[in-house]
């Protein structure tokens, strides 16, 4: 069931979304070969909860941390252990707020040091593909719009997009009806209403989207172990152009 929100709650999800930019600008600065993961980690939720926020992934369905740091092939997912980054990586930082019972949802991808010109071209065009996706993301659209540009932007790049794994409403639940995937046809899905709260998160690899899951249960990696970038923002529909919340 899709939940439209009401002006109180998208406040609330407005607060939890200021807070996340915030706690992302600050481990955008703590980004560098040499810091282990699980210190990212660590830094995220001290930033969260210093702000009056919950970090909204911890104990989510088990998931033992406060962030997700997936690094290279890894699409999403990366448990941050005490492993390190390296000069050279490109890392995903995917991580959800809670405040007063409502959820904002975001993720980067960042170049560690000095990164060759092929992998800040991914990352381009996943943030590339999230704007063009939000150019369809307005009141009496579909939601096939959406997925249907996020697809249609990565091919045209050279790219191709993640279909296991989707965007997702969002609100009182990190995870709420509609699923929003990366691939899908013009026209098609639930219709888009004023009031609907989405996180559309594209997942875009540089060879083949299949992927899988390891032994962690977790962390997910492209099958072909080619690179792979993650971007994401919480968005409002409303009766004009889409608000983002965590931008």
């Amino acid at each position: 069931m899709i939940v439209i929100k009401s002006e109180w709650e998208i406040e609330r999800m407005k607060e939890a979304g200021r807070i996340l930019k915030e706690v992302l600008r600050v481990l955008e600065k703590e980004i560098r070969p040499g810091i282990k993961k699980r210190e990212l980690d660590r830094i995220a939720e001290k930033e969260i909860r210093r702000r009056g926020g919950k970090p909204s992934f911890k104990g989510y369905m088990g998931y033992p941390a406060s962030i997700c740091v997936s690094v290279d092939e890894v699409v999403i997912h990366g448990i941050p252990d005490g492993t390190i980054l390296h000069e050279g990586e490109i890392v995903g930082i995917d991580l959800g707020v809670e405040f007063k019972g409502y959820h904002a949802d975001a993720a980067r991808t960042y170049p560690v040091g000095k990164v060759d010109k092929r992998k800040l071209n991914l990352i381009k065009v996943a943030e590339g593909a999230f704007f063009a996706a939000l150019e369809f993301a307005r009141e009496g659209m579909r939601i096939g719009d959406i997925s249907h540009a996020i697809e249609s932007y990565a091919k045209k790049h050279g790219c191709d997009v993640v279909r296991m794994f989707t965007g997702h409403g969002i609100g009182k639940k990190l995870h709420e009806d509609p699923p929003v995937p990366n691939f899908g046809k013009p026209g098609t899905g639930p219709r888009l209403r004023q009031g609907m709260t989405l996180a559309i998160e594209t997942m875009i690899t540089e060879g083949s989207g299949d992927v899988e899951i390891l032994k962690d249960g977790w962390t997910v990696v492209t099958k072909d172990r080619k690179l792979s970038a993650h971007y994401e923002n919480t968005i409002v529909i409303t009766d004009g152009e889409p608000e983002i919340l965590t931008l």
